[in-house]
């Protein structure tokens, strides 16, 4: 005979809405198929069970999107997904009820929550237990632990909530990964190289990621578009603004005129666009693609080994080691064109005082590369300490007068200079970017006031090491050690490219096929032809010959 549950006395630790572990229970007819509706359809479960918090209503019933039906399908029938989603479109509970449903009629699996942020993955873990409490009993199987990090169930399943890190899930086996706003994740190549090979490694294990678009080069993206091309294992899903109920033209037209176009496209539009006003040019953002390192030890990332005879440039940033700002340098290639960064280093804990070990370390490696530091603030103890301690000579010295004039003082004007100059480099393809964090940067370095900078929570910290080689190539000690005068090349450059804009390709005639034989050559070596037109529509009787 059924056995009537009384909550109260068979809650969880004094809440009686989550069944403790131990409690047995007979089940009608009817709770029986109902059970089994729910085992089969993580819909239809979602749809009669589940409730959420509305914020015009309060506490209501899970009313279901058609798109978050056809997600639930995509979760159960591919091992590797991943969803490109518009802001605010859902995809956040959707997740979080697909892995109660799953933890709830699949015993023994282990289920990972991770964000950018713990208090991201704890919030989802609360909404997890708030719909948990909402369940009737007989749904319920029984918790033997609840608490702001984890849930563990009596079939022996669980759900863990935590940050994204290398050390995340280590020692755990995963069968469930979930990574929420993946884009997002600070180090997210690190963390992805630690944490896939724990749940690739069973025949049932599931990844799920999910986000909106940010910036280009990041891991995401780059899984995104594997996905999408089927170069990689994850099957893609796609959530447009147009998928959610109530969203229309009229929406749109409204919403951009309260933000932007741009930003409309950033958060809505599913774009893979930089972040805002771009120092780069968004077409030559998307053009950027990254190469998988050769090598990677002590926070270095290197994709050329050193070649003999080559001359290399570092450009170096520091920060304070305290785990915010990034110390970072740039190994560039300049012997050929294009240029080619073969290196970079990334530390937010790495000490001033150890910096210049490093950086000696991998100039010696780099055929004794000349570096080139930012002296600002903690970058005077990086440049006394790699000049004057260790006796490296080959190093930028912004004055043989002044003491202390080790290095290059970052002023507004080196700044401007800087910015203006990389946008040259990269924009006409003088410079090729390989490393998928710099990347990034790239895509999120926007216009601020007169100045550049990047976007939060975003670092700018490699991107400023370019910053600094793009002013370093217009300065005449760089001249002298590549023999290239990087101002007069990218001037005659430009100059060529307007003139190509302007000047039609070939051989000019009239209509009555006189050759146009009056002509001057400039110092360039371009040909400009001279004729007479008889008529004041002259480009109607105009002829090219190519």
């Amino acid at each position: 005979m059924h056995q009537k549950i009384k909550n109260s006395e068979f809650g969880y630790l004094g809440n009686p809405s989550v069944k403790r572990d131990g409690i047995e229970s007979e089940f009608t007819k009817e709770e029986v198929l109902e059970y089994q509706k729910c085992m089969r359809d993580p819909a239809y479960f979602a749809r009669k069970y589940i409730k959420i918090i509305s914020l015009d209503e309060g506490l209501v019933p899970f009313d279901l999107y058609p798109y978050q039906e056809k997600m639930f399908d995509h979760f159960c029938n591919n091992r590797f997904n991943i969803v490109l989603a518009c802001r605010q479109s859902g995809k956040s509970i959707s997740s979080v009820v697909f892995l109660l449903w799953y933890a709830i009629f699949n015993p023994e699996k282990t289920i990972a929550i991770l964000a950018n942020k713990g208090a991201v993955a704890r919030e989802m873990l609360a909404r997890i237990t708030l719909a948990l409490e909402n369940l009737p009993f007989f749904l319920q199987p029984g918790c033997k632990a609840l608490n702001k990090g984890s849930i563990e169930f009596s079939n022996n399943s669980k759900i863990i909530a935590n940050a994204t890190s290398a050390s995340s899930i280590r020692g755990l086996s995963v069968n469930l990964l979930f990574l929420d706003e993946f884009a997002f994740v600070d180090k997210d190549a690190d963390f992805y190289t630690s944490t896939y090979p724990v749940v690739s490694a069973g025949d049932d294990t599931k990844v799920i990621i999910t986000s909106t678009a940010n910036g280009i080069g990041n891991v995401y993206h780059k899984l995104w578009e594997g996905a999408t091309q089927k170069t990689n294992e994850f099957v893609p899903f796609r959530v447009d603004w147009w998928d959610v109920p109530g969203r229309d033209e009229k929406w749109k037209e409204s919403t951009v005129a309260n933000t932007s176009a741009l930003q409309f496209e950033q958060e809505f539009g599913n774009t893979f666009h930089g972040r805002g006003n771009t120092l780069i040019d968004a077409n030559h953002l998307l053009a950027q693609i990254a190469k998988d390192p050769i090598h990677i030890k002590e926070n270095v990332m290197l994709y050329e080994k050193p070649k003999e005879s080559h001359s290399y440039v570092i450009c170096v940033d520091v920060a304070k080691g305290r785990g915010q700002d990034y110390s970072t340098f740039n190994i560039i290639d300049v012997s050929e064109k294009p240029f080619q960064q073969v290196g970079v280093f990334r530390d937010n804990k790495l000490s001033p005082m150890l910096f210049p070990d490093i950086i000696y370390k991998y100039a010696m490696m780099y055929n004794e590369a000349y570096v080139v530091i930012e002296s600002n603030d903690q970058g005077s103890v990086v440049c006394n300490g790699l000049y004057y301690d260790l006796e490296y000579e080959n190093l930028f010295v912004e004055s043989s007068i002044k003491a202390n004039a080790v290095g290059v003082t970052m002023t507004k004007r080196v700044k401007r200079i800087g910015c203006s100059t990389i946008k040259d480099l990269i924009e006409e393809k003088r410079l090729m970017i390989h490393d998928a964090q710099t990347i990034v940067e790239l895509s999120t370095f926007v216009a601020k006031g007169n100045s550049f900078q990047a976007i939060a929570p975003n670092h700018d910290d490699l991107m400023m090491n370019l910053v600094l080689f793009g002013w370093f190539t217009s300065t005449d000690v760089f001249e002298s050690l590549t023999n290239i005068n990087m101002k007069d090349l990218l001037y005659r450059e430009r100059l060529r490219e307007i003139q190509d804009d302007m000047l039609p390709f070939g051989i000019v005639r009239d209509a009555d096929g006189v050759k146009a034989d009056k002509y001057t050559k400039d110092d360039d070596g371009n040909i400009w032809f001279e004729t007479e037109w008889k008529s004041n529509y002259w480009w109607k009787n105009l002829t090219i010959i190519l």
